[in-house]
């Protein structure tokens, strides 16, 4: 357990972006990508970019979106 405890406090050393790399990585080993599913958001990612640039939707910034009140 020391060992591990070593490990995670260089880790935290790192620049965000290895952290970040190194998250995913981690994230991604807890289950299996499903090749379907992985299509179908990457076909809803891009539609939503589509039609934002085209100005049929419009985005918030992260502080207006945290006012909004949820219902």
């Amino acid at each position: 357990m020391e060992d591990r405890g070593k490990m995670i406090e260089q880790l935290l050393k790192l620049p965000p972006m290895e952290r970040a790399s190194i998250a995913e990585l981690l994230l991604k080993s807890l289950d299996d990508a499903d090749p379907m599913l992985d299509a179908i958001w990457a076909e809803e990612v891009e539609n939503r970019i589509d039609a934002y640039d085209q100005g049929n939707i419009s985005s918030l910034s992260a502080s207006e979106f945290f006012e909004k009140p949820t219902n």
